[in-house]
């Protein structure tokens, strides 16, 4: 408490002493170095997408990362397989695709529209997987990588913190989507019972007896749209809160904080011919030197 103290007096009398007040700090103090040319831990989803450069990957003429990778595949559909080196699966992507594809327009020619959603739904989850197969078989040079952390919760929210060993973090996730996906589900259920009612109510043609009053129902229909479209806003909000989260945390995996965090509060002189104070016409002074150790 007495070292509190007298730190407390010192510090306002030092300011009384500089009446002007200055940071200075080293060059590359707060530089990051993920995003500098020709760092090796450069973030892979950082660089804008290149066809000549997706190309010379696939030919294996040329290093891709997996950023690239992962958005050429979603339009050029197998081109991770391809890139990875696995072409034994290329049938089984392609098979699967046009197949559900194929299947899903013949059957819903048919009328028989239940079968051919759920052929749709088929093609469209071999498309996925095979999406989540190429980023499972890309190999990094270090671990966590951070874009393959990023993808992986892109595909399954919380994915890239299993990814990432970070375990704990699922329940809140995982739960703050399924209470954002319940919220949604009973709002839109109660939008829809207003709604149908306030049609009833307002048709001409319908002698409506029921016990909510037009204007009830109209209230609670556009308080039931209302939270409906919060609980979607607080699903997307999770699902980003959880890429975010995977990506941010890979790239700190490493980073350490020391427990001996120390402050030091010395005073010093403020002299004309400082580098930060040449040519500025600032007079010399009597000033504070902070240091920050952790």
């Amino acid at each position: 408490m007495r070292k509190s103290s007298l730190l407390t007096i010192f510090l306002v009398f030092g300011l009384m002493l500089c009446p002007d007040v200055h940071a200075q700090f080293k060059d590359k103090a707060f530089s990051q170095q993920y995003n500098d040319d020709g760092a090796a831990d450069k973030d892979s989803l950082d660089v804008l997408f290149s066809f000549k450069d997706y190309f010379a990957g696939l030919g294996h003429k040329k290093e891709l990362k997996i950023g690239e990778v992962f958005g050429g595949s979603m339009v050029f559909i197998g081109g991770c397989q391809i890139y990875n080196k696995q072409y034994w699966k290329l049938p089984i992507v392609y098979g699967g695709i046009l197949g559900g594809v194929g299947s899903g327009v013949y059957l819903n020619s048919q009328g028989n529209h239940d079968a051919a959603k759920w052929c749709f739904i088929g093609a469209g989850a071999v498309y996925w997987a095979s999406l989540l197969d190429g980023t499972i078989s890309f190999k990094p040079d270090y671990y966590p990588h951070p874009g393959k952390a990023t993808i992986y919760s892109i595909l399954v929210p919380g994915l890239g913190q299993i990814y990432n060993k970070e375990y704990w973090k699922l329940p809140i996730y995982w739960g703050g989507m399924v209470a954002s996906y319940y919220f949604y589900s009973t709002n839109r259920v109660n939008y829809e019972r207003y709604r149908n009612i306030y049609k009833e109510a307002t048709d001409p043609d319908i002698e409506y007896k029921g016990p909510i009053t037009a204007d009830v129902a109209k209230y609670y229909r556009d308080v039931y749209r209302r939270y409906r479209d919060y609980s979607i806003l607080a699903l997307a909000a999770v699902y980003l809160l959880q890429i975010i989260d995977a990506n941010v945390f890979s790239y700190m995996h490493d980073f350490n904080v020391a427990d001996d965090v120390a402050l030091d509060v010395t005073p010093t002189v403020i002299a004309p011919d400082m580098q930060f104070a040449s040519g500025t016409g600032i007079p010399a002074g009597v000033g504070l030197s902070l240091g920050l150790k952790f």
